[in-house]
Formats: structure tokens, C-alpha cells, sequence
């Protein structure tokens, strides 16, 4: 059985679209279990109707105070019962073919080296998906730390392994509400658990003004900084040179948010100073080139 599984923060206006999305599952042997984060809206309202009313699968809800989505994917996981576990955010939806596609591959994936498998994301009003695979690829079997040589960009559907999650849950810090998904994932990939990336759309998706990927900004970061410590240090194992630039460079600003000091950093991230210090002047020097050549073109 498969585990469709959804934290939701007042998303009543819209969960609908993907609980009539669910109810038209051409395979219907899942259950759907929602993770209420501390909604203030009627979100507990409507869910719990429609466990009064649905028929076709199990549908469970819990609500807990608000902790931040990954607190809210932490407790799903920790209850459900599925074999495989899929998460779906509140505004998605999936398709009709999508929890029969997932269940027809599930027995090509259990060797321990495959953390799960994945399919691609279409637009929600408008034609293509969300990045892809190479052409003429029927699937790629691939580390997540792969993806970017690979061709395989942007946000793809990923199904997991329950007793993979289980064993590696989402990092947890005091006082802190975000950190990014890319945590888990990260570090399944420096353990060398591969993902078979199927060409296939199983989902689909808006990126709205009120969801959490259109809000991340530097302040934010700066409010979840032992989370995003976490994050960068493993994306500095992973990253060749060249993103490692980058990367210490976005850490370097929202570090700055925080006032934690370029000497700081070496301890925070346990990397060279010297590192640091070009870090800092290569991507102040970017920012000042891309700056002259926006006022060029105003």
C-alpha cells in the first residue's frame, strides 16, 4: 500500500483539488494521511467530513502546533502504514494514473540500494513539466547528488522506501520551524541510496504566492540558521568547486543577517578560512557585476 502523505497549513481554500484528484485514482490501494500544522482556517473541518463521507480509501488527519513542515512529514511518517510513502503538498494534485504507475514499478525498485523512485511534475494551467529527463530516457537510476549531470533539473515526484524515511528522519532544531527537504535527501545520497527517475508525469503543481517556496528569503534563513548550517555542510561534501562557491557565499549572507562573523563560519561549516575569504570576494565581485549590468540596461 502506498502512503499519500500532505502536511497542510490553512490550505482549506485548496486541499480540495487534490482530494478530488485522489478520488479519481484509478488504483485506489493507499491511504491519505494529512498532517494539519497548527492551521487556524476550517482545514480540520473539511478534512474530517470527509473522512465521514469517503468511502474509497482511508483518509486519516492530525493536527499538532505549529512546528513547520518538516515536523508535520516527521509525525506522518512516524504513523503511516503504507510500504512506500509519497508526499504530496496541499496545493498539488496528482494524476488519475498516478498511484497505479507507482505501485506497476515498486517491485523494480527493491534492491537496498534504491531509496525510492520518482516522476516527473506537470504544470497546474499550462503545458510541460517541471523540468525533465534526457529524452528518449525511459527512467535513470541516479544518487540525488547526480540530478544536475544528468539532466534531470528542477522539482521531480518522489516516492520513498517508509523504512527508509523511518531511518532518517527530518533534522529537528529548538526554536527553529523550516529546514530544507534537501536534508534527507542529501544525506540518503552520501550514503549511496539511488533514485530510479521515471519519464512520466504522476503530478501536478502551481508554485503560489502563499506557499512556502515563494517565501524563502534570507531573513527567513537567517530565523532557521541551525538548519540551514546543517544543510550546507553536507551540500559542501556533495558540490564540486564551483558550487562550493556559491554555496559558502549564500551562507556568508544570510551569516551576515545573523551578525556570526567570517571567523565564525569556519567553525560553523568546518572548512578553511582561506576558503571563506574567497568565497566572500568572489561572490561580492558577482553581485557587483550583475548590479552594473542591470543598470546598463534601465
Amino acid at each position: 500500500m502506498i502512503t499519500v502523505l500532505t502536511p497542510a497549513y490553512n490550505r482549506a481554500y485548496i486541499l480540495n483539488n487534490l482530494y478530488k484528484s485522489l478520488c479519481l485514482q484509478s488504483d485506489r490501494d493507499f491511504e491519505w494521511i494529512i498532517v494539519d500544522d497548527g492551521s487556524s482556517d476550517n482545514t480540520e473541518t473539511i478534512v474530517k467530513y470527509w473522512i465521514r463521507e469517503n468511502t474509497l480509501f482511508p483518509i486519516r488527519y492530525f493536527k499538532q502546533e505549529n512546528g513547520g513542515k518538516h515536523r508535520a512529514l516527521n509525525k506522518g511518517i512516524s504513523v503511516s502504514l503504507g510500504e512506500y510513502i509519497f508526499i504530496v503538498d496541499s496545493d498539488d494534485y496528482l494524476t488519475p494514473d498516478a498511484i497505479s504507475f507507482i505501485k506497476a514499478h515498486t517491485n523494480e525498485i527493491e534492491a537496498d540500494k534504491f531509496a525510492g523512485l520518482a516522476g516527473l511534475r506537470g504544470w497546474i494551467g499550462k503545458e510541460g513539466t517541471i523540468g525533465d529527463i534526457p529524452e528518449n530516457d525511459k527512467y535513470i537510476d541516479a544518487k540525488n547528488s547526480e540530478r544536475k549531470k544528468l539532466g534531470l533539473q528542477e522539482d521531480k515526484a518522489e516516492v520513498y522506501k517508509k523504512s527508509i524515511l523511518q531511518s532518517h528522519p527530518f533534522p529537528e532544531f529548538e526554536g527553529e520551524k523550516f529546514i530544507w527537504e534537501g536534508s534527507v535527501w542529501d544525506r540518503l545520497a552520501l550514503e549511496g541510496y539511488v533514485i530510479r527517475w521515471y519519464n512520466h508525469v504522476i503530478y501536478r503543481c502551481k508554485y503560489l504566492k502563499d506557499g512556502l517556496t515563494n517565501n524563502i528569503s534570507n531573513e527567513f534563513l537567517s530565523r532557521n540558521f541551525q538548519g540551514l548550517t546543517y544543510c550546507t555542510k553536507q551540500s559542501l561534501e556533495l558540490d564540486g568547486f564551483k558550487d562550493k562557491i556559491n554555496i559558502i557565499y549564500e551562507y556568508i549572507e544570510v551569516s551576515e543577517i545573523k551578525g556570526v562573523k567570517l571567523k565564525e563560519i569556519k567553525d560553523n561549516l568546518n572548512i578553511p578560512l582561506l576558503l571563506i575569504y574567497f568565497s566572500f570576494i568572489v561572490g561580492r565581485l558577482k553581485k557587483y557585476i550583475k548590479l552594473l549590468l542591470r543598470g546598463k540596461h534601465e
